[in-house]
Parts: C-alpha cells; sequence; structure tokens
C-alpha cells in the first residue's frame, strides 16, 4: 500500500492511497493508534470512492464511534482507467434497454461480472489495511447499497472478517447463491418504488440471506431517495455489533 495524499479536518485523517493500481481513500480519528473497527464502504454505479454521501458517512464513523473507515474505486470508476469491456457491455445494455428491455436482468450480469474481479482486489484491500497500526485487525463491517450491494453481498459471503454488513438497493437475481451464505446480521434497505430494481427482487434477495438477524427497512420513494434518518440507524447497527 502507498499512500498519495493526507489531509485532516474536524478530528478526521484522510489518506488516499493506491494497492498497486486500486486507488482508496482511508478516515481515521486524527493521532489514531491501536486496532479498531473498520467499515468498508461500495460506492453506487457512476460514484466514486470520494463522492459526498460516502465521505459523509465515514466522517459520521469516525467522529461518533471512533472507527476506521474506507472506500476504494471499482474497475471503471473514479480514478481508475476505463476499462473498454465494461465500456462496451454498459453501452450494449443500455440499447437494449433503450429497445425495450428489462433493466434488471442486464444489471444484475453485469455486477456479477464486475464482482469476480472487484471481491478479491476488495479482500487484499482489507488485508493491507487492517496492518495499519492507525486500524489493526479489529473487526470489520461492510456497507453497500445499489453497486455496492451487487459487489458487496458476494465479498460478504467470501470474507470470513465481516460480522455485520449494511446492503440494499439490490436484487436477487445475481445474488441469491452468495445471499444464502451470508450468516452475519444484517440490515436491509428496500425503496419501495425503486425505478430500477423491481420489489419483488429486493424482497426476495432480503429473503434469501441466509442471516438469523436481519431486518427490513422500506420506505416509499425511488432508487436514490433513502432517507436521511437511515444513516442513524446504520450507525446504531455498527455500533452494536462492531464497538
Amino acid at each position: 500500500m502507498r499512500f498519495t495524499s493526507e489531509a485532516s479536518s474536524g478530528g478526521v485523517r484522510e489518506q488516499l492511497f493506491a494497492l498497486g493500481e486500486v486507488p482508496g481513500v482511508l478516515w481515521t480519528p486524527e493521532g489514531a493508534a491501536g486496532p479498531r473497527p473498520l467499515v468498508l464502504m461500495g460506492h453506487g454505479g457512476g460514484q466514486h470512492k470520494k463522492t459526498q454521501g460516502i465521505v459523509a458517512r465515514a466522517r459520521r464513523f469516525v467522529t461518533e464511534c471512533g472507527f476506521a473507515a474506507a472506500a476504494v474505486d471499482v474497475p471503471g470508476h473514479g480514478d481508475r482507467p476505463t476499462d473498454e469491456n465494461y465500456a462496451r457491455i454498459a453501452a450494449e445494455n443500455q440499447a437494449r434497454v433503450d429497445a425495450g428491455a428489462e433493466l434488471a436482468p442486464l444489471i444484475a450480469g453485469f455486477q456479477a461480472l464486475v464482482a469476480r474481479q472487484t471481491v478479491p482486489e476488495w479482500r487484499a484491500a482489507l488485508d493491507a489495511l487492517q496492518e495499519l497500526s492507525q486500524v489493526g485487525a479489529g473487526p470489520v463491517g461492510y456497507w453497500g447499497v445499489s453497486l455496492g450491494c451487487g459487489l458487496g453481498v458476494p465479498f460478504v459471503a467470501a470474507e470470513p472478517r465481516v460480522r455485520a454488513a449494511v446492503l440494499g438497493l439490490g436484487g436477487a437475481l445475481a445474488s441469491a447463491g452468495a445471499a444464502a451464505r451470508i450468516t452475519v446480521p444484517v440490515e436491509f434497505l428496500v425503496q419501495w418504488d425503486d425505478e430500477r430494481v423491481p420489489r419483488a427482487q429486493s424482497l426476495a434477495l432480503f429473503d434469501a440471506l441466509g442471516s438469523a438477524e436481519k431486518t427490513l427497512h422500506a420506505n416509499p420513494g425511488k432508487h436514490g431517495e433513502v432517507p436521511a434518518f437511515e444513516e442513524d440507524s446504520t450507525l446504531r447497527f455498527f455500533a452494536r455489533h462492531l464497538g
């Protein structure tokens, strides 16, 4: 892991890093030393590791919980180069939707493809982050909705260090098999009027989760209209399971 920049404000230390060709960012309490919980966050489609919501959430993890938080750019996003294969598939999918094809199966297939690359990258990032003195080998949580859910379900299923996860705005078409292997506590977000993920698919994914402790948070509104108060619930959830 190579750090490329560092800044501090409001008690939060932000460090940009590169792990091979994968760029990421780590937030920790200023002056932190010793192990602490770490929440890895997966950004949404078309977003990046420092999207406004990711940064705001990370700062709350740090200032209100004393956690570390991290995010990395997934392939074709943020500071990563354009992946010609992914870009071609995305363009083809958009053309199919314009011609009348159903969106959800196309999203599911694309996310399953990207997950095969992303899951090992995130596990390698977790290895490197937990070697840092300001993070250490403490408990790990995962947060990710939309694309972050499509990639996060197979990641959480594969990574035994993750003790709790917040997921949502995703469907079962590509993720049901991996979801069945998840046994950690899960808080799952559904937007009742989601125009990108059919409600039935979201509920099927929740049902597929193998967790004994799982909670469905359903709110009216479209895909990008998750109520702000769900952030408070997210912090309480991770404080309960990681703190």
